[in-house]
């Protein structure tokens, strides 16, 4: 019954894992046999400022935007675990954004983030005058402005947290009743019910999230950069590492490069699960003392 995935994960993972290890030492441009250039293709990533930009941006995206979609996840299944009138929408529309395809949300977004005429602009635009909100602020330049075209990455990205919410909805739903019975009769505040009962309890399925996340944030960011800003504005503010071996790859056939490029984000994907799997190590000692 495993035969098909299998056949699958080595046909569609590991073979072009190692395909793509192997040409991270060459020269390859897709018309000529590859060549091999042993460390090279790392060493010039190192000297190249294009590449340093897109690995910072990537790296900032992960720190803010995983935090916020797991927290954001956290909080909306912690509202809406119970039942309720309305509950059912609710759920359904934090789960909406997941099921469209991604190009069409890039362009969804591409629209709201309109600076003249979309409807974010619109609305912070209310009780303003002379084009500027109502603290007589420039609204945000989305599409042009790169702290705010970072920020609306960052915000495209939110949205799109409907599997998480789901597996913490469920997470939730299925921690014991006879704890928190327990916590009431100890008249416990529903911060410290919170602090020493639910977190403790959804620590490891947080953790596995996490993880998730920063593994997954490195291609959350290519279609919005793609469709929304192509990489900017000037310099390369949105550029991510995804956009930068997509760039790299197919439009300038330059495959060794870029998968010398693939490489370095395995490798940090790699540091990161490590880090996060010794964090939450520690954090579950911690709760054993």
């Amino acid at each position: 019954m495993l035969a098909p995935y299998l056949l699958g994960l080595v046909g569609l993972v590991l073979l072009p894992a190692l395909v793509t290890l192997a040409l991270a030492f060459t020269e390859y441009d897709l018309l000529r046999p590859p060549t091999w250039v042993g460390l090279d293709n790392l060493i010039a990533l190192a000297d190249d400022p294009i590449f340093r930009v897109a690995l910072l941006n990537s790296l900032v995206f992960a720190l803010i935007a995983v935090p916020l979609r797991v927290l954001l996840a956290l909080g909306l299944a912690l509202l809406l675990h119970r039942r309720a009138v309305g509950v059912g929408s609710a759920r359904s529309a934090a789960l909406l954004p997941t099921a469209v395809p991604e190009i069409a949300y890039g362009l969804l977004w591409l629209w709201l983030f309109n600076p003249l005429y979309g409807p974010i602009n619109q609305v912070l635009r209310t009780g303003g005058e002379n084009g500027l909100t109502a603290l007589g602020r420039t609204p945000p330049q989305w599409l042009t402005d790169p702290t705010d075209a970072r920020a609306a990455i960052i915000a495209m990205s939110l949205f799109t947290m409907g599997e998480t919410f789901v597996v913490l909805l469920a997470a939730r739903r299925s921690l014991p009743r006879d704890v928190y019975e327990m916590a009431a009769l100890e008249d416990a505040t529903g911060w410290d019910v919170f602090r020493r009962v639910t977190l403790p309890l959804m620590a490891p399925v947080l953790a596995l999230l996490a993880v998730r996340d920063v593994v997954a944030s490195l291609h959350f960011t290519f279609v919005p950069a793609f469709v929304v800003t192509d990489g900017g504005p000037p310099p390369y503010s949105t550029t991510y590492l995804s956009l930068f071996v997509y760039q790299t790859g197919f439009e300038y056939l330059r495959y060794g490069y870029a998968a010398a490029a693939t490489l370095v984000m395995i490798l940090l994907t790699a540091a990161a699960v490590v880090v996060q799997w010794r964090l939450f190590r520690r954090y579950r000692s911690f709760y054993r003392l």
